[in-house]
């Protein structure tokens, strides 16, 4: 025996002696029974594991199918909203009712479902949660959240308030409704844009232009800085009240300023068409619209790029201003360049390519250059608005006239009828945003002061700038036209698509909600006020859009030529039309035949030793073809007829023919051919009977003092 033996039991030591088969034959059917009964656990775990997984797949592939549903019906009810909107236009076109325009309509409708919306369904949503990560010092773009062993991502969304994390929103649908702010800026602000330009009638555009560019840019900045100056007022005056709950510095009422001075007429100026009112009060005021739209967008960006050097980066730092006007002409002759480039390369793709003859690829391949163009002026860091804007004009200016007349009329229909839809769209958003949006943040004072800031601020851009511009103007802009041009100070799509663009800090939600109840008051009750203010005012309606004021035939003015009579005239009171028609001669002698199948052909125009290059740039139909090429569209440009140039000793129509010429045409010679070219450029300029030559033989034309 083992010493250690004597400590333990008998029965020990024989076990211990047995073999292990032995030794397991009395454990088998222990053995056996405990793992039929694992096994059995363990499939049923297996099964119960299966069952939960097909459980939440299934109830993954419903919230699918729900939320499906759900953009549906929200897409559902904006559809509904334009078809309810478009029906009402017509009744009320039918009925001649003029104290609501569509836009207000819409607007209304829209309020209408935003309140059913907002109190008439029931919370869906009941799975959010709270989750706190301390240890992180920013927000992050996407968010990995690792549920279970299950990944899912989650996207930001927005900064909240400490304060309204109780109150986020649980309604699936009202979330549904509410659009990120870049389908307003990518989708729906590009063919209204576009169309102001496509659309735009260049006759009366060009006799006012010095005045719209003063109102839109020189206006435009005095309002912007008014405006702002104000609003930091109310704002200080607000802290000292007590009612400013988070920080507010003069940078944001400055883009305040920017944003809100984006006037958007269109109440006034369809009531204006409709009604024919005057055709350079109408001019004025849809030329400042177009283009202090791109003007405001321009200078809020250049407000934001506002960066001073040091520790308070919201003081003022002369360096950080120069720059940030560094930044605006940098921004707006890029957009500017940028939109005109690709006018001229679709111009010239439609003309050097017989694209006109597949009508549909021609329509398809307009449609996504202009749009294009918008999204590649912001892929590159200007400005679309300016980009798309100035597409439209050139390409209504060039390309229109290489389209063939399928192209021509589905274009003018096609960006039309997308305008028409985009703002309706818009406005019946703004409409339900009212009480779909959930972070509005309601300031009596600063709502008050905004509203007694934008009158000072249009007050103050109308009266002096139009004191100043009567001082050259042959035609003076009258007290009627400079109150109906205060008074048609509206807000509209571009100030909403602006302010709901960022709405992270506090002070750019209370400039979106202050906006959009600015855009309501403007809408309703100036848009509906315009037919008894027209009356009021006395301004003439029913007016014919080509009918000018009766020119004075005993002013002219010679603008070019080497004679002694060239260097008269009153120059200084026409330096404006002056450079336009210098623009105007230059355009049609070089710009047209190159990039249209329009003007004298360039074998006439350029130098000799450009021969070659000018007979592959001229189209062959300007020899070929014998009757003159209208431009249905233009209202301004001269391309057809048989106006007389003078070139050295070649005499070239507008129609393209030559011969031998030593005199320049003479006035009583026009008098009495009076062909149907002097006849539309006696219409587009408005002028009297005149002599039109160049390369030394005078230009004469009546004055027109139009700024």
């Amino acid at each position: 025996m083992e010493p250690g033996d004597a400590v333990r039991p008998g029965p020990w030591r024989a076990v211990r002696a047995l073999p292990p088969r032995m030794l397991l034959l009395p454990l088998l059917p222990l053995l056996l029974s405990r793992g039929l009964r694992a096994g059995a656990a363990a499939s049923s775990a297996g099964a119960a594991a299966e069952d939960s997984s097909a459980m939440e797949e299934l109830a993954t592939e419903k919230e699918a199918e729900e939320s499906h549903r759900q953009d549906s019906v929200s897409l559902l009810t904006f559809i509904l909203l334009l078809t309810l909107t478009i029906l009402t236009i017509w009744l009320f076109k039918h009925r001649r009712v003029r104290f609501l325009h569509e836009t207000g309509l819409a607007m209304i409708y829209g309020l209408i479902v935003g309140v059913i919306l907002r109190y008439g369904t029931p919370a869906t949503s009941g799975r959010d949660k709270s989750l706190s990560c301390t240890q992180e010092d920013r927000a992050f773009n996407t968010l990995l959240v690792n549920v279970s062993g299950k990944f899912f991502e989650y996207t930001l969304k927005g900064e909240i308030s400490p304060g309204k994390v109780s109150s986020v929103e649980q309604n699936d649908m009202l979330r549904k409704v509410t659009f990120d702010p870049e389908v307003f800026f990518n989708i729906l602000l590009p063919p209204i844009i576009f169309h102001a330009g496509y659309s735009l009638k260049k006759r009366h555009f060009f006799r006012n232009l010095g005045s719209i560019l003063a109102y839109a840019f020189l206006g435009t900045a005095v309002s912007c800085f008014i405006i702002g100056n104000l609003m930091y007022g109310v704002v200080k005056l607000m802290k000292i009240v007590g009612q400013l709950s988070d920080k507010f510095y003069y940078t944001d009422c400055l883009f305040f300023g920017a944003i809100i001075s984006a006037t958007d007429p269109v109440t006034v100026l369809a009531i204006f068409n409709e009604l024919h009112a005057d055709v350079d009060l109408y001019a004025l005021l849809f030329g400042e619209s177009v283009l202090n739209d791109a003007v405001a967008i321009v200078l809020s960006s250049s407000i934001v790029a506002y960066q001073p050097a040091g520790l308070n980066t919201h003081a003022f730092d002369a360096a950080a201003f120069f720059k940030s006007v560094g930044i605006f002409l940098g921004i707006f002759s890029g957009s500017f360049t940028m939109g005109a480039v690709t006018g001229v390369v679709t111009a010239l793709v439609t003309k050097f390519t017989k694209l006109h003859c597949f009508p549909l690829l021609e329509t398809a391949l307009f449609f996504l250059m202009s749009w294009s163009t918008f999204l590649l002026a912001e892929a590159c860091g200007f400005t679309g608005v300016v980009a798309v804007l100035f597409c439209g004009i050139t390409q209504a200016h060039y390309t229109y006239n290489n389209l063939s007349v399928e192209s021509r009329s589905r274009t003018k229909q096609l960006f039309e009828v997308l305008h028409f839809l985009a703002e309706n769209f818009i406005f019946s958003y703004m409409g339900l945003a009212l009480f779909t949006f959930q972070k509005h943040v309601f300031s009596p004072v600063f709502i008050i002061g905004a509203f007694v800031a934008i009158f000072l601020g249009r007050a103050a851009h109308i009266y002096p700038l139009s004191f100043f511009l009567n001082l050259g103007r042959r035609h003076k802009i009258g007290w009627n036209f400079q109150h109906m041009m205060m008074f048609s100070g509206l807000r509209g799509a571009m100030a909403f698509a602006l302010a709901i663009r960022d709405t992270a800090s506090y002070a750019r939600q209370m400039m979106f909600t202050t906006t959009l109840l600015i855009v309501f008051f403007t809408v309703w009750i100036i848009g509906g006020g315009t037919t008894p203010m027209l009356s009021w005012l006395n301004i003439r309606v029913g007016v014919d859009p080509d009918q000018d004021p009766p020119p004075n035939n005993d002013s002219f003015q010679v603008l070019q030529g080497d004679g002694p009579d060239s260097v008269g005239g009153n120059r200084t009171k026409q330096e404006s039309a002056w450079i336009f028609r210098l623009w105007y001669s230059f355009d049609h002698n070089y710009l047209k035949p190159i990039l249209t199948h329009s003007g004298p052909p360039l074998t006439t125009t350029l130098p000799a030793w450009c021969g070659l290059l000018a007979r592959c740039l001229t189209s062959p139909q300007v020899y070929d073809n014998q009757e003159p090429l209208r431009e249905e569209d233009s209202d301004f440009i001269l391309t057809e007829g048989d106006l007389t140039l003078t070139y050295g000793d070649s005499t070239v129509t507008a129609n393209g023919s030559s011969g031998s010429h030593t005199a320049s045409t003479s006035l009583e010679g026009a008098r009495r051919t009076k062909s149907s070219s002097e006849e539309v450029l006696e219409r587009d300029l408005g002028m009297g009977d005149q002599k039109v030559s160049s390369r030394g033989t005078p230009l004469v034309f009546p004055l027109q003092e139009n700024a």
